[in-house]
């Protein structure tokens, strides 16, 4: 587990943490079970607050998970009962930290595995490209379904994405059920540069003035 914990909340991004060296975003719409995962990675269980009302994340949320290395709860999109003018606060504060954040190491999508690939899922990776960062797509909620059907469900997403161009990995999530944990905590790790010892123990975390 990453056995993070909160660090900060950013409502501007001049007030963004000046001594991070990396960091993961975790993206996708309202109620797409985003937080449940970042509680389950983290290893807490309400270390991002789980809502039953969609779109009360409205800030950057940083969670420390090594010296220097944060996972960013960013904004739910999609919500429409939210106003206007927040939900357009929200698309400026998302849209200047993903283009502009220097230390932002790549970016976990997270989508409910029975409506994958919605439009605005579509057009945040088709905005993202240029920025050449990785993406990494969890298909939450995969409890939801049968492992055949979440196989196809998989198989027909990586399909989707190479045929729009979209370089990005994905795989099936379950935080109810746990599945797909080691996965993601694997390609999270690597971006933040917090290796896994062979028997999985946490190795020791470099500091940010001997990091690469």
């Amino acid at each position: 587990m990453l056995n993070s914990r909160f660090h900060t909340t950013v409502a501007h991004l001049a007030d963004l943490p000046t001594d991070s060296v990396a960091e993961v975003a975790f993206a996708g719409r309202s109620n797409a079970g985003k937080s449940s995962a970042i509680n389950v990675l983290a290893n807490q269980r309400r270390l991002a607050f789980v809502s039953k009302m969609p779109g009360r994340t409205q800030h950057l949320n940083f969670f420390e998970a090594g010296p220097g290395r944060f996972l960013v709860d960013l904004p739910g999109y999609g919500f429409a009962k939210a106003p206007l003018a927040e939900q357009n606060n929200w698309q400026q504060l998302i849209g200047g930290y993903l283009v502009r954040r220097p230390q932002l190491a790549g970016l976990v999508l997270i989508m409910d595995i029975r409506h994958p690939l919605t439009p605005l899922d579509q057009q945040l990776l088709e905005w993202f490209r240029p920025n050449g960062h990785p993406v990494h797509i969890l298909l939450s909620k995969a409890d939801k379904l049968t492992r055949n059907q979440g196989r196809v469900t998989l198989a027909s997403v990586l399909r989707e994405l190479k045929a729009a161009g979209v370089e990005a990995t994905a795989q099936t999530f379950s935080s109810t059920k746990r599945e797909g944990i080691e996965q993601a905590e694997a390609q999270i790790r690597a971006w933040l540069g917090l290796p896994l010892a062979p028997n999985g123990a946490t190795l020791p975390t470099p500091s940010p003035e001997t990091s690469p």
